[in-house]
């Protein structure tokens, strides 16, 4: 379909579920790991001003990636920051002076752009078999599913009023199950007085360049790990959550993209951007729009979202780290749940991986973390030693794109 009959084939609520879903995407992706990017800038004892740079540049970078990746393959591609690099850099930072790290993320973001054009990254992603795939990113999505009702501990009346509307919506207008609950938990969070934004006022952010600076033991200690961590934690699962929901998008223009913004925006603050992963599959799942081909809308609103709260720096990210804790996982869980409830059946779906499967759902769900590197990358070792194992051979090249059985045809409800 060309994207002039494409556009012309679009009503009002193709636009509506799609762009919601962005706005949950971006709710969640501030709400949840951006007070990271604060408590590193404060280790780093950086003014206001070079904090307000950094939301700029990673906002702005994180916004024009993903609308460009999004509008050229007309596919949801989602773009973050890089959560775990900003958990490492609240160490980091500690010890490292701000031009060196600033000139160790110029590192980091060349060697993606390095990694992108050699398509290397694309040849070992086709190698991973669809359930072992699937069965990564239940496990990765376990613990959101599960956070969306441990809230009721918390804050009954809050998240169980978001699960009981939730599954009312889904038996009687399963489109607007996920845009009901989000206007139903601000309109209790309103009722409340729970948003306080009496101190709030819009101000423009200002980007400050940063001379960079290189030494040997910011590219070992800053660099390396950077780049590792971004690598294991963010693009594998994030390829692999476009991959679940049969996207088949090359993972080299895509890295090479978010490496090159990282590139230009790292003078300004920025530490690193990538696919996302976690609110990535918000947006990419049926939730977003029935129809696979218009959830790309999605990425264009993300995008959107993302410039704007760029524009006006900390005080809009400042808002949506404002909502209560348990808003922001309740909402995050549940819009989750058909992607979670997808992945599981896709696991399953092949009777010669599903062993290989369940063991790397269930390690990915562990979490383990060794020598820095997060539960992601274990779940995928262990699973792909386990398939290995159970079938007497390493994975196969998988011709074309690895799409579980269950991606298209909208299991995941």
């Amino acid at each position: 379909m060309s994207s002039a009959t494409a556009s012309s084939s679009y009503r009002l609520s193709d636009l509506a579920h799609p762009v919601v879903a962005g706005l949950i995407s971006v709710i969640v992706n501030y709400g949840g790991t951006f007070i990271l990017v604060f408590q590193a800038a404060r280790v780093a004892g950086l003014s206001p001003e070079l904090t307000a740079s950094w939301v700029w540049s990673i906002s702005i970078g994180v916004g024009v990636t993903g609308i460009i990746l999004s509008w050229l393959a007309r596919e949801p591609i989602i773009t973050a920051w890089s959560t775990p690099a900003a958990a490492f850099l609240v160490t980091a930072l500690a010890v490292t002076p701000y031009a060196e790290a600033v000139g160790a993320y110029l590192i980091s973001a060349a060697a993606f752009v390095a990694l992108g054009l050699s398509g290397w990254f694309e040849k070992v992603i086709r190698l991973i078999p669809p359930g072992v795939a699937a069965g990564l990113l239940a496990g990765i999505l376990l613990q959101f599913g599960i956070r969306a009702f441990g809230g009721m501990s918390v804050d009954p009346l809050l998240a169980g009023s978001l699960i009981v509307a939730y599954v009312v919506l889904k038996r009687f207008t399963a489109r607007y199950a996920v845009v009901g609950i989000l206007a139903l938990g601000l309109a209790v969070l309103l009722v409340q007085d729970r948003i306080d934004l009496s101190g709030v006022s819009l101000k423009l952010a200002a980007p400050l360049f940063t001379a960079p600076e290189f030494s040997l033991n910011a590219l070992l200690s800053v660099a390396l790990p950077l780049f590792l961590i971004t690598l294991t934690g963010q693009y594998m699962p994030g390829m692999l959550v476009l991959r679940n929901d049969g996207f088949r998008t090359s993972a080299n223009p895509i890295v090479t993209v978010t490496g090159l913004g990282s590139l230009l925006m790292a003078p300004f603050g920025s530490h690193a951007f990538n696919v996302a992963a976690i609110t990535a599959a918000i947006c990419t799942g049926r939730e977003a729009h029935e129809d696979p081909a218009k959830r790309w809308i999605a990425g264009i609103a993300a995008g959107v979202f993302y410039i704007l709260v760029g524009v006006f720096g900390v005080t809009l990210a400042a808002v949506f780290m404002a909502l209560p804790a348990t808003f922001i996982t309740t909402l995050a869980g549940l819009a989750l749940l058909g992607t979670i409830g997808g992945s599981l059946a896709g696991a399953m779906a092949d009777a010669k991986a599903r062993e290989a499967s369940l063991i790397t759902f269930l390690a990915a769900a562990a979490n383990i973390t060794l020598f820095g590197i997060g539960g992601a990358f274990w779940g995928l070792v262990i699973g792909l030693a386990a398939y290995a194992a159970l079938n007497g051979q390493w994975p196969q090249r998988v011709r074309g794109r690895p799409v579980p059985a269950a991606a298209g045809k909208g299991a995941a409800n």
